[in-house]
């Protein structure tokens, strides 16, 4: 909506435990990982409505029930991945 261009990357990158991340702490606040099954639960998904206007404007996913909400264009991308890996079970 910005024009911001945005180019999610999906990559196998081995044992969590064996990577040393240093992402730019002017962008990046934490980093944090959340288990497919975890995300794949029914009752670690949900929507989050929004309004403008006082009126309903549109609908974003939300995965719940971990130590971190995981909203906005992070979840969209979760979510548009999750359909691609699995989906039969999402």
């Amino acid at each position: 909506q910005q024009g911001q261009l945005v180019a999610p990357v999906v990559a196998n990158l081995g044992p969590l435990e064996d990577l040393t991340l240093t992402p730019n702490p002017d962008e990046v606040e934490e980093v944090f990982t959340l288990p497919l099954d975890h995300l794949l639960k029914e009752e670690n998904q949900g929507y989050t409505h929004f309004r403008a206007a006082g009126r309903y404007a549109y609908t974003l996913p939300v995965f719940l029930n971990g130590p971190h909400r995981v909203w906005g264009l992070t979840a969209i991308i979760t979510e548009l991945t999750l359909e691609l890996l699995a989906p039969g079970c999402y």
